[in-house]
């Protein structure tokens, strides 16, 4: 699926350069700033980074566009982890990814893939956008399986494209409103919406949601086809209680795992087994989440200015 092995081997690979404007940050904050990146990015993301932002051309969205502020900030990570949670609740979508994906040795790998279709899509020029997007499709084509209980699945079927799709746009909007740095209006939410239905459709779904009541009500549509199976138990212990990260870094990370959770719906989270906590959550997750956020938008170097 998108956010997973279908955007990476195969993603625009961009010229090699010598120099790189984000290594040569010095001091403390820039090397734990740019060894985030590159633990998000991949080893390629420096050189995919200039090609996104520094390849000159007209691009899917405008530089006032809601999907470039929400997706260029650090709310992305605990949006992301909610994502991940959110989707594992399909048992079709849970199937291909544990069937086709390394995410279990590779979690790094399929951050960097997905962060990077993420970045061709919304800042680089429409032509890699483009192949960016016809390379996951060709992908998707070959992910098809059977669930244990016997049901087919195929990564490319519109209808559980939708629903990958739906998830992620829910949780990022979400995550951006509570730790985003600038949170959208009412109209900015729709726009954002709107925006992500410009990826969806090109990625072959019918009819995406284009505006906030549309996404909730695409979310709702799907709840009679999801269910706490082993295989989503399993994703949510490993995304949330046992990553494969350094024990220094463990404590920031799983605030920003129950900062995620505390973005699901209700209903999702009771499926998952989560708790809801409103005072917990009001009191102390969210000032953690929020905290953790600014963090990383700290330690983040800054993205190069595009080329229009």
């Amino acid at each position: 699926m998108v956010d997973d092995s279908p955007a990476t081997r195969s993603r625009p690979r961009p010229e090699r350069r010598t120099t790189d404007a984000s290594a040569s940050r010095s001091g403390l904050r820039g090397r734990l700033g740019d060894a985030l990146f590159r633990a998000v990015a991949g080893p390629d993301g420096p050189e995919s980074r200039r090609r996104v932002h520094g390849t000159p051309g007209p691009r899917w969205f405008a530089p006032d566009r809601p999907i470039r502020v929400v997706h260029g900030d650090a709310s992305m990570f605990p949006g992301g982890l909610a994502a991940l949670l959110l989707q594992s609740l399909h048992p079709l979508a849970m199937t291909a990814v544990a069937d086709h994906s390394d995410y279990r040795n590779d979690p790094w790998g399929r951050l960097a893939r997905t962060s990077t279709f993420l970045a061709y899509t919304t800042y680089g020029a429409a032509d890699d956008a483009q192949r960016a997007v016809d390379r996951v499709r060709a992908v998707h084509e070959y992910i098809r399986g059977y669930t244990p209980d016997g049901e087919p699945y195929h990564a490319a079927d519109p209808h559980l494209l939708a629903w990958v799709h739906s998830a992620e746009a829910y949780c990022f909007l979400t995550a951006h409103q509570r730790y985003g740095r600038h949170p959208l209006n009412a109209a900015g939410r729709d726009a954002y919406v709107a925006d992500m239905a410009r990826v969806a459709t090109a990625l072959g779904i019918d009819n995406p949601p284009t505006t906030v009541t549309e996404l909730h009500s695409t979310l709702n549509a799907y709840r009679p086809e999801l269910r706490l199976t082993p295989q989503t138990r399993e994703a949510v212990h490993y995304i949330l209680l046992r990553p494969p990260l350094p024990k220094p870094v463990l404590p920031p990370y799983l605030l920003l795992g129950a900062a995620a959770a505390s973005l699901l719906p209700a209903w999702s989270r009771r499926q998952l087994g989560l708790p809801v906590l409103p005072r917990t959550e009001r009191w102390c997750v969210a000032p953690a989440g929020a905290a953790v956020t600014a963090l990383i938008r700290h330690l983040l170097p800054p993205p190069p200015p595009p080329r229009f």
